[in-house]
């Protein structure tokens, strides 16, 4: 294992992580931020590199890299999510990390930001040894990870089920007497291993219901607005299950597959079968019709949901885009060069930290229940997540107008004025 602490400013780098530190630092300017709090908050505390054996199925032995950054804990334990893909990597994982940071800071809650994953398709890969490499990877980070040091999660490729064997294999390390109390190492884990009721749709309803409070405060009714989401997965179908529900009408997808469009509406129920039946692909789904990838941002429709990758929506594309508010359901899908284009085009943008914060904090609802020994009724959870959501926003909202700021700027200005109220008070070890 290759342990790696940070001592120096992050180096920028074309992509996520620079869009981050250029996000920190246009808010940190405006608020004058203390220059000793600055230079913390540019850099991660520590990053994880590990390469570990795993035995295929036809015995073959593979070589993985896995990754974990943590950002800061200044509020509390690090907390984000693990993601299985080919883009996954360490610059990838420190704005991730970052951008956790702010996030749980925003939505009140005692959590830092971490992020991290491995680098690989895990389409090319069988059940059992998505399983051995999970398992392995868990090994690996040994107690870099714990319930009350760093608490991943679910996030891109990964679902109940991995969280399942890193639970397993974490409380496995450890004596019997302390395993119960090791439940809330990771969370968004299945229901039978202790995860909590509405953890599978917290993403897609946080994001839905910033739509519907951007709604409220603009005054616009949501029945029969169209809209389009790119990534069909959880978060994608979550907020358009529930859009869909309000009267919007979801006129186009777009998946790693390819893009799908239909003016009358596509049903968001018979597409999720249909994605079912058909390896996850959208693509020759009835009464729609297959679309260049390049001609999905420039639909007519009223609001857009990115929920796949970052940096989907960049220079070259943001002038195309017809829709007066997006959504970002994933994290950084709007880099800084399109979003001053569509700033300038009067677009409205409810950003990631706020946008898809549903997630961390029905995970926050899940590790409460661990530590506790509770369990929650669903509606229970959905309530709390409502008042949390309405609260962030509004505050959002708010501190926009107050300070004439666009609606990222203002949501990293009470992120970060959290954390720097946190070192004023504690002061700085030693």
């Amino acid at each position: 294992m290759t342990t790696l602490t940070k001592t120096s400013r992050i180096p920028s780098k074309q992509g996520m992580l620079e869009n981050v530190m250029r996000q920190f630092d246009h808010a940190a300017d405006i608020i004058d931020l203390n220059k000793n709090i600055r230079k913390i908050l540019e850099v991660t505390n520590n990053e994880f590199v590990v390469h570990f054996p795993v035995r295929m199925d036809n015995g073959e032995v593979e070589i993985f890299t896995g990754y974990r950054v943590q950002h800061n804990n200044a509020l509390g334990p690090y907390k984000g999510g693990l993601r299985y893909h080919p883009t996954v990597d360490i610059d990838a994982a420190r704005a991730l990390a970052m951008w956790m940071t702010w996030k749980t800071s925003l939505a009140g809650l005692p959590y830092g930001g971490a992020k991290g994953g491995i680098q690989l398709d895990p389409t090319k890969y069988s059940q059992e040894e998505l399983q051995r490499i999970t398992r392995r990877f868990t090994y690996a980070l040994g107690d870099n990870i714990g319930p009350e040091l760093d608490i991943p999660a679910p996030d891109v490729n990964t679902n109940p089920q991995t969280m399942a064997w890193i639970l397993d294999t974490y409380m496995s390390t450890k004596p019997p007497a302390e395993r119960s109390t090791n439940m809330h190492v990771v969370t968004g884990k299945p229901i039978g291993a202790g995860g909590s009721e509405g953890r599978d749709r917290a993403t897609g309803y946080g994001v839905f219901l910033t739509i519907k409070f951007w709604a409220e405060q603009k005054k616009v009714d949501l029945k029969d607005k169209k809209f389009i989401v790119q990534g069909f997965g959880n978060v994608g179908y979550w907020a358009a299950h529930f859009l869909e529900k309000e009267g919007a009408i979801m006129t186009a997808v777009q998946d790693a597959n390819g893009s799908i469009a239909c003016e009358e509406g596509i049903s968001v129920e018979k597409l999720l079968d249909y994605t079912k039946a058909n390896k996850g692909s959208v693509l020759g789904f009835a009464r729609a019709k297959t679309l260049e990838n390049s001609e999905f941002f420039g639909l007519d429709c009223d609001i857009c949901v990115p929920a796949a990758l970052g940096n989907q929506i960049t220079a070259q594309n943001a002038n195309k885009i017809k829709a007066y508010l997006i959504a970002e359901g994933a994290n950084g899908p709007t880099d800084v060069g399109a979003e001053e284009i569509l700033l300038k085009k009067g677009i409205d943008i409810i950003p990631d930290i706020l946008c898809n914060s549903g997630g961390v904090i029905g995970s926050y609802f899940e590790w409460l229940q661990n530590k506790n020994g509770e369990i929650w009724q669903l509606d229970e959870v959905m309530a709390k997540l409502e008042k949390k959501m309405r609260d962030s926003f509004t505050r959002v909202f708010e501190t926009a107008k107050e300070r004439n700021v666009d609606m990222r700027t203002a949501a990293f200005i009470l992120a970060i004025e959290r954390l720097e109220e946190a070192y004023v008070q504690r002061g700085i070890f030693p």
